[in-house]
């Protein structure tokens, strides 16, 4: 079992930076890939970033590649995503996930399925 907890979330102007943070408490963090998707108003939740458990290989949705970075702190249990050039297409619910086994395979690691533990989720806004 993981708990995650995501913080960072909030209202930031087209072109602006965001970055989010979620913590997870429970079971070893390093034995879980980690994930970030994202729901837009009126939408299904959509993969956006994916991490490996060492944090050697991480992966993105190209409608967020060259713009955002994801990370990982196995000493903190933590997992980062960094939002740069945000555009008023970004806003949405962000959720942190994570995942008992690897996110090599994209079929896997842009399937919500996939994961089994999930945040509670944080709002980001971008106005244009």
């Amino acid at each position: 079992q993981v708990q995650l907890v995501e913080s960072g979330g909030g209202l930031v102007q087209s072109g602006g930076s965001l970055g989010l943070s979620c913590v997870a408490s429970g079971r070893t963090f390093s034995s879980y890939s980690m994930g970030w998707f994202r729901q837009p108003p009126g939408k299904e939740r959509e993969f956006a970033a994916a991490i490996s458990r060492n944090g050697g290989s991480t992966y993105y949705a190209d409608a967020v590649k060259r713009r955002f970075t994801i990370s990982r702190d196995n000493a903190k249990n933590t997992v980062y995503l960094q939002m740069n050039r945000l555009k008023p297409e970004d806003t949405a619910v962000y959720y942190c996930a994570a995942r008992d086994g690897g996110v090599i395979f994209t079929s896997v690691r842009e399937n919500v399925n996939e994961y089994g533990y999930w945040g509670q989720g944080t709002q980001v806004t971008v106005s244009s």
